[in-house]
């Protein structure tokens, strides 16, 4: 393990109260590209996944030691902990979205629409109602690097909905490359990352009770390469992952301020026992620091 200094970068008085530790810690380096970070409160351990070495890691809090989660994980990116405590995964190299069952089977809970397959399921969360949210851009499909090289079956990249009774829908089809997705704590909201636009940028929707979206609207812009995971913290402020760091947005969408890291950021969670540990996966590595906010909490 070793450290960095931490670097908040200020640009609006709003972000002036947010803070945290002096030096930001790398736990773990030496993968090709990390991504899906998910902490698991229960066992004090986050899982996160080494993509193009097929691998998902796991760091335990009580060693401080990092391995082998799972390998081969099919090539799986995000990571979600439902309300029971299990994990949801999007595996780019079958196609899927899944769940780890406590007994550790695996239950498929996504892997095609109307027939055809998906193109390669990237970052995933849970609403209350028990559906499954998703993005399925084409990363796992676009080369062997990721996944497995191939022709997309549906032809375009979309937002899913995974009902409880298994049905998918897609919620959102006018995107280009959908990345990182989240509620807003009282799930009125879903903000979503598109990557490949120029310049990348968050949208934001409003969530119907029947799992629709309406409205869609440019919520933030990016000014550091593409905008990747996402989250919300409890003071309803949107974080998002970029190249030079995470950057935080007020609720109006105005850019307040950066916590920069020195490799490429590709996405975050918040965690630890009271949720104000930012968990930072960025190219190679995997760092951590608290700070004074805590990330949202959902309806049960």
């Amino acid at each position: 393990m070793d450290v960095v200094k931490t670097d908040f970068q200020l640009l609006d008085e709003r972000f002036a109260r947010v803070n945290g530790d002096e030096w930001t810690q790398r736990l773990h380096t030496g993968c090709r590209w990390t991504e899906g970070p998910a902490y698991f409160p229960a066992g004090r351990y986050l899982v996160f996944s080494d993509i193009p070495n097929d691998r998902t890691l796991r760091w335990d809090e009580t060693t401080g030691r990092v391995g082998v989660f799972r390998q081969p994980s099919r090539y799986a990116n995000g990571h979600t902990v439902d309300r029971q405590g299990r994990l949801i995964s999007c595996e780019q190299g079958p196609r899927r979205v899944t769940r780890t069952e406590h007994d550790g089977s695996i239950t498929v809970l996504a892997s095609e629409y109307r027939g055809k397959r998906l193109n390669s399921p990237n970052d995933v969360v849970e609403h209350s109602d028990g559906s499954i949210w998703f993005t399925d851009p084409s990363y796992g499909i676009d080369s062997d690097y990721e996944g497995y090289r191939a022709e997309s079956e549906i032809g375009a990249c979309h937002v899913y909905r995974a009902a409880p009774d298994g049905s998918v829908t897609i919620v959102a089809d006018d995107f280009s490359r959908p990345n990182g997705l989240a509620f807003s704590a009282d799930e009125s909201r879903l903000y979503i990352a598109d990557t490949r636009q120029d310049p990348s940028h968050i949208r934001v929707f409003s969530v119907a009770g029947n799992g629709k979206l309406t409205g869609g609207e440019i919520f933030a812009t990016s000014d550091s390469g593409g905008f990747d995971g996402v989250r919300v913290d409890s003071e309803g402020q949107v974080w998002a992952a970029a190249h030079d760091g995470l950057h935080c947005f007020a609720s109006d969408g105005t850019r307040i301020g950066k916590l920069r890291i020195p490799e490429v950021c590709s996405n975050f969670t918040f965690g630890g026992a009271r949720g104000n540990e930012l968990f930072i996966t960025a190219s190679s590595s995997l760092y951590t620091l608290r700070v004074t906010v805590n990330g949202a909490r959902y309806p049960r």
